[in-house]
């Protein structure tokens, strides 16, 4: 069985947490471990989630399956009929279940509470990334692509895929 619910600002220690065990793994063949400690520290340090949260407008929801905490989705909105799906994970021991698609419908649910009529989605996502076929398969297109100076002399390679929703 799986339930979602919204996080709050206590759920930090716990988005830390899961963050720590996704991330790393799944970027482990994509940037050097140098890169993956700083963005961990740029997105998912206590002061970063805090700052997304209470000033940012990120939306996290959290999953759970089995009674564990398996993943995490975070909704951003950009403009009134603008959203962006900032982070959406699934811890590897839960890969394989469709608990992504379960995420990804959560947050379209969520935007759809906030804007009813037709609006967009979009995301990053590293072009090496092997979620990009989860996103084309969820109905996301490529509509461009670029290097995201992040600081440090690192970059973010990444498609911008959309979906209108």
């Amino acid at each position: 069985m799986t339930t979602i619910r919204i996080a709050t600002t206590n759920d930090i220690p716990l988005i830390r947490q899961l963050a720590e065990q996704v991330f790393p793994e799944t970027y482990k063949n994509i940037i050097t471990p140098e890169q993956c400690r700083y963005m961990m520290d740029m997105m998912y340090s206590e002061e970063s989630l805090r700052r997304q949260m209470t000033e940012e407008g990120h939306v996290y929801q959290l999953l759970w399956a089995d009674g564990e905490a398996a993943g995490y989705v975070s909704v951003q909105p950009i403009e009134a009929d603008l959203y962006e799906l900032q982070k959406i994970y699934v811890l590897p021991r839960f890969q394989g279940r469709h608990l992504g698609r379960t995420l990804f419908d959560a947050a379209v649910k969520l935007i759809k509470q906030w804007h009813p009529e037709p609006c967009r989605v979009f995301l990053h996502v590293n072009r090496y990334n092997k979620a990009k076929t989860f996103y084309e398969h969820l109905g996301l297109k490529v509509t461009k692509q670029g290097d995201y100076d992040i600081g440090h002399g690192y970059f973010m390679n990444d498609y911008i895929m959309e979906k209108d929703i």
